[in-house]
């Protein structure tokens, strides 16, 4: 999937704020939650997601999401990720 695809996906799905990310290799962060839904698309690389005790790895072209109030924390394997990322209020 291409950075242009992965947006009007997201814009059509109703997302706002879409970012692209850079993300740099890192062990996994704290655990956090948002008050609004998270979806997002991995471009390359490696990002990993732990909700509900369970850690979902996701590579190119697999789309995550983090429901709002959820708890989770991420990862970033260890060549970086590049991912596109959305969010609905």
């Amino acid at each position: 999937m291409t950075l242009d695809q992965a947006e009007v996906d997201l814009k059509a799905a109703g997302f706002v704020q879409i970012e692209h990310k850079v993300l740099e290799p890192r062990p996994e962060n704290s655990a956090h939650c948002h008050d609004y839904n998270i979806r997002g698309v991995v471009l390359d690389g490696l990002f990993i997601v732990m909700q509900e005790g369970q850690a979902v790895s996701y590579r190119a072209g697999e789309i995550f999401a983090v429901p709002a109030g959820q708890s989770h924390t991420e990862a970033v394997g260890p060549n970086g990720a590049r991912i596109v990322v959305g969010r609905k209020y």
